[in-house]
Parts: structure tokens; C-alpha cells; sequence
């Protein structure tokens, strides 16, 4: 083939993209024999990781918060911004961002491609259920409790290095370690085992699988709900796909938000001092019942306002990239 004929390929294929015609996706031969289910986990990998990434800044400085950590759990997320800049350098906006990404990949294909797979059989075997929003409901439930605790070990992972920080003390300019560090996510995964088995891996699990099923229910409810409700001429809109999740997301977070305290709180009880000498939380309850207590109500919603500058963007370009990677792979629309 010609190197002018290669352009005007390419430039074709290129154009087809940006205006999502079909001609472009017969150029994509590479795909074209995977399985559906293989195109999906693709499609939500690729989405997750690209969302995850846009906003992992956002991503350390709620942990921080959530956590309590010295030196930050009296500061908004502009100032906690800025001293994780001057203590580390822009590098220090993503760490545990690479354990995050490693866990979002599985974690985000699992999530879409089962949520596909549920959806479909609820509708194959219980059609008294309707063909209407519940159907999402139920299919984003059981879906995001499969891919937690498929990766929930890699979140452990990832909240445990975000959890680490410098500080600089007195005259001293050099940044210093206020805890044991872990050298990155295998460290963290053998340390944890080590310390204690399997069950340690899953610290926290419980209040991630409560605040996950109503979240990802709600979530996928929401999104495709709004999308129903969109003229048919629009429903290939960015800026629409857009705002759905984007609505989705606020929403189902919401919800949830107290959950998420719990467990971040649970996944690094043992890495804070204060902690030492007394029970660990036994339950989802009484981490709640605890957190009340002990450091007022508000804590449940530490981070609350960060989380809501990073779900809006985060949720919505998941969504977004998703439903552009399945028109991009060729998968056939969903069964109504």
C-alpha cells in the first residue's frame, strides 16, 4: 500500500472516531473477533484508568482527610494542596496513584463488564422485574460488590501509600518520614499478609461492601435513567454522557460518603499512634458509632467537599470514556 493511500486510511479512520460512524469501526480488524465480554473489560479498563489519573491529586488530599493525618485534618484542600506540593514536589499529587490505577483497571472492568453480564440475565430470567430502571439497579449492586472484592486487597494497597506522608521539621528543609514507608504496592501486600493472613488483606471490606452496593446501584440507576430521558439525536453527545455521570455520581456518593470514612479509617488504624491503645473497630456500626464519639459527627464527612470536586469529574469521565470505548470496539447496543 501507497504512503498516500496509508494517510487517507488513517485520516479516515480518524475522522470516524471523532464523529463515531461506523465505517471507522470496520477499520478496527483487531477486535473485531474478541468476544463481547472481552470488549467490555477493555472498555471500562481503559475508562478507569483514565479517569482515576484526572483525578488523583484530589484522590491523596481526601485521604488525608478522611484519616486524619498529622498535619492536614485541620486544613480545607487548597492548603492541603499546597503543602503536599512544597513538602513533595508535584510527585507527591500521585502517589499511591500507581497501586490506585493497578487496582482501578481490574476493578473498573469488572465493575462494567458484570454489570453488562448481570443486566442481561436479570432480564432473560426475571422479566416480572420490568425492563425499566430497577433492572440498573440491581445489576450495578451486584456488580460493584463482585469487583470489590475481586480487587479489594489493591485499594488496601493503595490507601496505605496515599497514607504516607513528609513532613519537614524546624530548620531543616529535608522532607522526613513520620512513618514506616512501604516501597510501593507488592511491599504493602506482603507486609499486610504477613502481619496477619487473608483477613488482614481485607480490612475494611465490610463497610466498603455496604457503601458499594447501594453506590453502584445508584449510580448506574441514575446514569441511565437521565440517559432515557435524552432525544434520541443527542444521545452520542459528549457534553450529555457528561453531565449524566456527572449527576450520578453526586448523587450516589451522597449517599454513601460516611461508609467511605469507615473504611480508610479501618485500613490504617494500625499505622496511627493515638489508635495503639485501644480496641480496633469491630464493625461497620461500631466504626460509625465510634467516629461520632470520638471525633464528632462532621468527621463522617471529612473530605466530603474534595470528594465532590473529584466524583463529578471522575464519574462522569468514566462513564463517558466507557460508552466511547464500547462505540470505538463495536459493541452492539444493550438490550432493551
Amino acid at each position: 500500500m501507497s504512503s498516500s493511500t496509508q494517510g487517507a486510511t488513517l485520516s479516515t479512520n480518524v475522522v470516524g472516531l471523532v464523529d463515531g460512524s461506523s465505517a471507522s469501526h470496520r477499520e478496527v480488524s483487531v477486535f473485531d473477533g474478541l468476544p463481547i465480554y472481552v470488549k467490555e473489560l477493555i472498555a471500562g479498563g481503559a475508562a478507569g484508568a483514565f479517569a482515576k489519573t484526572a483525578v488523583a491529586p484530589l484522590e491523596r488530599v481526601k485521604i488525608l482527610l478522611q484519616t486524619r493525618t498529622e498535619g492536614y485534618h485541620s486544613l480545607g484542600v487548597h492548603q492541603s494542596l499546597k503543602k503536599l506540593l512544597k513538602n513533595e514536589g508535584v510527585i507527591g499529587f500521585y502517589k499511591g496513584n500507581g497501586a490506585s490505577v493497578l487496582r482501578i483497571v481490574p476493578y473498573a472492568a469488572l465493575h462494567y463488564m458484570t454489570y453488562e453480564r448481570y443486566r442481561g440475565w436479570i432480564l432473560e430470567n426475571y422479566s416480572a422485574l420490568g425492563t425499566g430502571p430497577v433492572v440498573d439497579l440491581l445489576a450495578g449492586s451486584a456488580s460493584g460488590g463482585t469487583a470489590v472484592l475481586c480487587t479489594y486487597p489493591l485499594d488496601l494497597a493503595r490507601t496505605k501509600l496515599a497514607y504516607q506522608v513528609k513532613e519537614t521539621r524546624g530548620n531543616d528543609s529535608r522532607p522526613t518520614h513520620i512513618r514506616p514507608q512501604y516501597s510501593g504496592t507488592k511491599n504493602v501486600l506482603e507486609a499486610v499478609y504477613k502481619e496477619g493472613g487473608l483477613r488482614a488483606l481485607y480490612r475494611g471490606v465490610g463497610p466498603t461492601l455496604i457503601g458499594i452496593l447501594p453506590y453502584a446501584g445508584l449510580k448506574f440507576y441514575v446514569y441511565e435513567e437521565l440517559k432515557r430521558h435524552v432525544p434520541e439525536e443527542h444521545q452520542s453527545s459528549i457534553m450529555m454522557r457528561l453531565s449524566c455521570g456527572a449527576i450520578a455520581g453526586l448523587l450516589g456518593q451522597t449517599f454513601t460518603y460516611p461508609l467511605d470514612v469507615v473504611r480508610r479509617q479501618m485500613q490504617v488504624e494500625h499505622l496511627q499512634p493515638s489508635l495503639q491503645d485501644r480496641a480496633r473497630y469491630r464493625s461497620t456500626f461500631d466504626g460509625l458509632s465510634s467516629i461520632v464519639r470520638n471525633q464528632g459527627w462532621r468527621q463522617l464527612f471529612a473530605g466530603l467537599s474534595v470528594n465532590y470536586m473529584k466524583i463529578v469529574p471522575s464519574v462522569a469521565i468514566g462513564f463517558t470514556a466507557y460508552d466511547t470505548m464500547k462505540a470505538y470496539l463495536n459493541v452492539p447496543p444493550r438490550q432493551k
